[in-house]
């Protein structure tokens, strides 16, 4: 038997020439430093103040400003390495509670005694409330709020009734709904991407041909292959690091002025919810290089497309990565959630610039009666050049623009509905013939 045994240690012995062994005590954990927020003059909880930004108490007025300014670009990153994340702080700084949702699953960390009892992210009030874990990352930097919540009530109802397809009541969930403020988790990368690419590009030219006796013209494309290189860097490409609000939503209100980041203080969540990350990193530059990848497919595409070119096909792309970093960011968000004919629905809003988006529902009563209105009158055309052939053109080109029409309208109602239909779109109208070669 090996001495010392496993899990214990050499201990002092009282007797000569006797070894003593004790086990090895457990390592305790450490723990946090964290800071409450109790007002120095009253004892009373202050919070952060969106007028004020800072710390204000609402009973006596005390005020503190946060420790540090904007370091927005300035702001550190970090590189993929597994010693810098072992030394990446932990935990939010301060004592929080968790609320974790039974309907969504969501988990939101709330103020220290906070009687909240409803999910931000779909409303229900089927939540447990524990302390919150301090074993995740801790955030480096945030953007502060900056919009006041009265600023946003008249925003978001002209929003709900921005399209003639939007029911004529829905204006009114404007009002029934109460807007959560929280900070949301996000992930932003830097890297530069150098790729090379080979395709068959094509050339659209006039040429003339003799053909039942006469000199006639018509369009070709001559195709040939070519080569070419293109860089690109990427600065602070947002990642979302939550999965109760789609990317494709976030998209919509991603114009944050990242200049704006401060480093990170509990201060800054002093009455305000915010959540951890869902999404770790790994999996979030995942999706990160997923997308980069794909925006630099496209400026090689474009770059074979320039100068006389036309068409470009079979294309291949050969890509690395390098000088990546990343940075784990808290960003300012207005969620709130609303009911319409039993169906819940999310409005979410720019915390900074007050940009809103969400899901809203549609009238489908008024997308099926304009409908009406382009067929009927397209088929009826096409009954009449049945009958008179002279005009069976006209009759066909007026209901093939009723059906492009109809087409639209829909594709339209089904992108208020799901916002992410249109990126989907996007990804499925790819060319399955450009192949990446990742090194």
């Amino acid at each position: 038997m090996e001495f010392p045994p496993e899990g214990y240690m050499p201990a002092e012995s009282a007797l000569p020439n006797v070894e003593i062994y004790k086990p090895i005590p457990p390592e305790e954990e450490e723990r946090p430093e964290l800071v409450d927020f109790t007002c120095p003059n009253c004892n009373a909880t202050t919070a952060y103040s969106i007028a004020a930004g800072g710390l204000e108490c609402s009973n006596c007025g005390y005020y503190e400003p946060p420790e540090h300014t904007a370091v927005g670009k300035q702001a550190e990153e970090f590189e993929f390495k597994v010693e810098v994340i072992e030394r990446a702080a932990h935990g939010w700084g301060e004592k929080r509670t968790d609320l974790t949702c039974s309907s969504c699953q969501a988990v939101t960390t709330l103020p220290h005694g906070s009687l909240t009892h409803t999910c931000p992210f779909c409303g229900s009030s089927a939540v447990v409330q524990t302390e919150a874990k301090q074993d995740a990352l801790r955030p480096r930097f945030l953007i502060p709020f900056s919009v006041e919540e009265a600023e946003l009530y008249p925003k978001v109802e002209a929003w709900l009734g921005s399209s003639w397809m939007l029911p004529g009541k829905l204006q009114n969930a404007a009002k029934m709904g109460l807007f959560n403020r929280i900070y949301l988790p996000f992930w932003t990368f830097d890297s530069r991407a150098s790729a090379a690419w080979r395709a068959e590009v094509g050339y659209v030219e006039t040429e003339r041909y003799f053909d039942d006796g006469e000199w006639k013209t018509r369009t070709v494309t001559k195709w040939r292959w070519e080569t070419g290189s293109v860089q690109r860097t990427f600065d602070d490409y947002l990642i979302t690091g939550t999965t109760h609000v789609t990317q494709a939503i976030l998209e919509t209100i991603r114009d944050f002025d990242m200049s704006k980041l401060v480093p990170y203080e509990p201060k800054y969540l002093a009455g305000i919810n915010a959540q951890a990350y869902e999404i770790a990193l790994e999996q979030a530059w995942e999706a990160g290089r997923t997308a980069m990848r794909e925006a630099t497919r496209k400026a090689c595409e474009q770059d074979a497309l320039a100068g006389e070119a036309d068409k470009v096909r079979n294309m291949t792309v050969t890509l690395d990565f390098s000088g990546e970093s990343w940075r784990y960011v808290l960003l300012p968000v207005y969620l709130a959630t609303y009911n319409y004919n039993d169906e819940t629905y999310q409005i979410v809003v720019n915390g900074q610039t007050a940009t809103i988006g969400g899901t809203r529902p549609v009238d489908w009563a008024k997308v099926i009666a304009v409908s009406a209105v382009l067929f009927v009158p397209a088929f009826l055309l096409g009954v009449i050049g049945l009958l008179l052939p002279p005009l069976l053109c006209v009759a066909g080109l007026a209901f093939m623009a009723a059906i492009a029409g109809v087409v639209a309208l829909l594709s339209t109602a089904w992108s208020i509905i799901d916002p992410a239909r249109e990126k989907k779109n996007m990804l499925e109208g790819m060319n399955v013939n450009d192949v990446f070669k990742q090194l």
